[in-house]
């Protein structure tokens, strides 16, 4: 099971890679950014729009967790995104301050998740109703589901001319002595 030092890791790491992901995407016009690719929610925006949905979602359900986290607290001043497909912004720099707002939350609550609190249960609901699962699992739910998306964004962007570089957890792992 992961571990408090896993989910800074991983925290570090989407945060870093969502500014780079942000980056390149700056580098194209808005009509690029917005014109259907064809992929799961069409555009780049699109996409970038589903992970901050997607991320709002959990991190409002993790508010919920028995040792309730202050660092989740800014949650509450975020309004519930209404669905998946749910537009934050189509305007880039617009988007880009709400997604550096999320990753300083996640940034944060990752710091303080003990071991102990990721071996707990979370009770959450969604569309399919009531659900009871280990936090420490839908913990890695949440990182794996930004890390597909902006997998799906980087090629979005590949295909428009945009390399992101390498974004291989690898790169982050510290070597063993």
């Amino acid at each position: 099971m992961p571990t408090r030092d896993d989910m800074v890791l991983v925290a570090s790491y989407n945060a870093a890679m969502n500014g780079r992901l942000y980056a390149a995407a700056a580098s194209l016009p808005n009509d690029v950014l917005l014109a259907d690719r064809g992929a799961f929610f069409g555009s780049i925006m699109g996409t970038l729009n589903h992970i901050v949905a997607g991320d709002t979602i959990w991190l409002r359900r993790f508010m919920v967790h028995p040792s309730a986290f202050t660092s989740l607290q800014a949650m509450a001043d975020i309004p519930a995104p209404t669905g998946l497909a749910y537009r934050y912004s189509d305007d880039l720099p617009v988007l880009l301050q709400h997604r550096v707002r999320l990753d300083a939350i996640v940034t944060a609550f990752a710091a303080k998740v003990s071991d102990r609190d990721l071996a707990q249960p979370l009770s959450y609901r969604n569309a399919r109703g009531d659900n009871r699962k280990h936090f420490g699992s839908l913990l890695l739910h949440f990182f794996n589901h930004q890390t597909h998306h902006r997998g799906q964004a980087s090629t979005l962007l590949s295909q428009s001319g945009v390399d992101i570089g390498v974004t291989d957890l690898l790169e982050w792992l510290p070597d063993q002595h």
